[in-house]
């Protein structure tokens, strides 16, 4: 099974999408009996690359923003998704309370207002409650396009969290915690807090995540007769790094000469005329901070002052001493000519939608989550479930979905996987 390089949006990776769908029983089957193992992530949001010859996923995004992006037509999904979500959790849930990032950037309260939206429909009184200072009374922002959201200040009590005559059974954290946890989040043991504290980047790690990856890629690989590399990243990590001192960079650049030789090797493996790269970023924080594309591992001896001080610091100015590196996966998808990504998002264990991240001044090796990029809705109205049997590999939209959507869900259950070795109040049994 070789997939051919195909360059157009259009061109499918045509072995890898055949096999999966003519695997969907087996597929779906096997993704029910691990969730009555694991408990999905409450939603979460994964950013895919299509090389032509591989589809893998290069990010996991446990708190995603976006959700904006999503049309109209994508909203009863996400409904029914937070419906099923919900029920799991706190069946009796009347009031939520979603607390977001310190910002006021419009472009991220808007992906808020919809969140609002789809809990609203799903039968929930929702409310914002801000973890800034500045905020000390309920404070309205209109939005572009008629939207409008409320920041309320939160009221901490013994065992509590809420606002002014507001009580939740559940908090749901749109942010990250990349600033460390707040005080106010911790020993709230009356309370459901979604996702859970270890799932914010003082505790998660990249390289925990796609070790999980790894292991899951490898089991799917093997349910469907296939070569995990098709699907799965490869990864080094290294965790003494300082840039600013030039300390630890010897443990990047054997890594990363380690990693180009195997990525090498597989090429050779299926023919594949492509030059190797791997990408470097901060094993903890997301945002596209403290990234850099590497094609040899000389280059590290030979890095500017402006990149090691671009690397040394992460999301919310956080110091980047751990760095995982990812072997580079070339996206060949195309909007208009502009390079792009998909991002499939999903909630509990169910694919909702998504978009394309198109960059009109990046390239195909470089990462796109970074200014001056847009947002295409990727077509999941006709359900990223629905695949079309009988249809050739390329030939159907739904079937390029439904097979992000397989990708995107493997990513998910690796984040479970992922929570559950994190979890600080999981038993452990000898």
């Amino acid at each position: 099974m070789v997939p051919h390089l195909v360059t157009a949006l259009t061109g499918p990776i045509n072995e890898l999408e055949q096999r999966i769908l003519e695997s969907t029983p087996v597929i779906e089957r096997w993704f029910r009996l691990e969730w009555m193992e694991h408990t999905p992530p409450f939603y979460s949001s994964v950013d895919v690359r299509n090389a032509g010859f591989k589809l893998a996923p290069v990010d996991t995004n446990l708190y995603p923003g976006g959700w904006n992006h999503l049309t109209p037509e994508m909203l009863p999904l996400a409904v029914q998704a937070a419906m099923a979500a919900i029920e799991k959790i706190c069946p009796e849930a009347k009031n939520l309370l979603l607390v977001p990032e310190n910002t006021t950037d419009t472009f991220y309260l808007s992906n808020l207002a919809q969140l609002q939206r789809i809990f609203y429909m799903a039968g929930l009184n929702v409310r914002l409650g801000s973890l800034s200072n500045d905020i000390k009374s309920p404070k309205t922002i209109e939005l572009p396009g008629g939207d409008k959201v409320v920041l309320e200040p939160l009221i901490r009590s013994k065992r509590r969290l809420g606002l002014k005559n507001f009580d939740p059974c559940t908090i749901l954290l749109n942010n990250d915690l990349s600033a460390g946890v707040p005080g106010i989040l911790e020993d709230l043991h009356e309370q459901y807090l979604l996702p859970p504290l270890h799932g914010g980047w003082p505790t998660r790690r990249k390289s925990h995540h796609f070790k999980a990856y790894e292991e899951v890629s490898k089991r799917f690989g093997k349910l469907l007769g296939m070569d995990p590399w098709l699907i799965n990243p490869m990864f080094n990590q290294c965790g003494q790094v300082d840039f600013n001192a030039d300390e630890g960079l010897e443990c990047l650049r054997s890594n990363t000469d380690a990693l180009l030789g195997k990525i090498r090797r597989k090429y050779k493996e299926y023919g594949i005329n492509e030059k190797p790269f791997v990408v470097v970023k901060a094993d903890n924080g997301t945002g596209g901070m403290g990234i850099m594309t590497v094609r040899d591992a000389k280059d590290i001896d030979n890095l500017s002052d402006k990149t090691k001080a671009r690397m040394a610091v992460g999301q919310a100015g956080q110091e980047v001493h751990e760095v995982i590196i990812q072997e580079g996966v070339l996206t060949n998808e195309r909007i208009n000519s502009a390079v792009a990504e998909p991002v499939v998002y999903m909630m509990d264990r169910y694919v909702v939608g998504g978009f394309y991240r198109v960059h009109a001044t990046r390239g195909v090796d470089e990462n796109l989550n970074a200014p001056g990029s847009g947002y295409v809705p990727l077509a999941f109205e006709q359900s990223a479930q629905l695949p079309q049997p009988g249809q050739k590999p390329g030939a159907s939209v739904p079937n390029r979905f439904y097979m992000y959507g397989v990708i995107g869900r493997l990513a998910m259950l690796s984040a479970s996987y992922e929570l559950e070795a994190t979890d600080p109040d999981a038993e452990v049994y000898e």
